[in-house]
């Protein structure tokens, strides 16, 4: 019966210690997740944005891959993991050389280790001739 209830004391322990913990997670929030490149000739065909990140979580952030919906568009994203409270940059070209004129829309998907594990970011403008 002593070991009984000197068993039931440290499992009563132990639950209430981890109830004292923390949950950790990483979160990624963007400043925004649409961009307008404006409207632009061919002869200045390649133009880049970036996307402001922040990690508003409580472990680091780390951001799987980046990929574009199309050839044109390339993301370029932080190999390394973005700490709690620290920012980040998402880069993004678009190369219009060859590409057919008038208004378009790109979206970029971004797959990370957070709460939200996809985000799609998404670029706009306007090639003339």
């Amino acid at each position: 019966m002593k070991k009984f209830a000197l068993f039931l004391l440290g499992m009563v322990l132990f639950v209430t210690n981890m109830k004292g913990e923390e949950e950790k997670y990483a979160e990624i929030e963007f400043e925004t997740q649409k961009m307008s490149l404006g409207t632009f000739s061919e002869k200045d065909a390649v133009r880049t944005c970036a996307f402001t990140f922040k990690n508003v979580g409580t472990a680091p952030l780390i951001i799987n891959q980046a990929f574009a919906s199309c050839g044109c568009t390339t993301p370029d994203f932080p190999k390394t993991p973005i700490k709690p409270g620290e920012s980040g940059t998402i880069g993004v070209t678009y190369n219009g050389h060859g590409r057919p004129f008038g208004r378009f829309t790109k979206t970029v998907t971004v797959r990370c280790n957070g709460k939200t594990e996809v985000v799609r970011l998404t670029i706009e403008g306007e090639m003339t001739e």
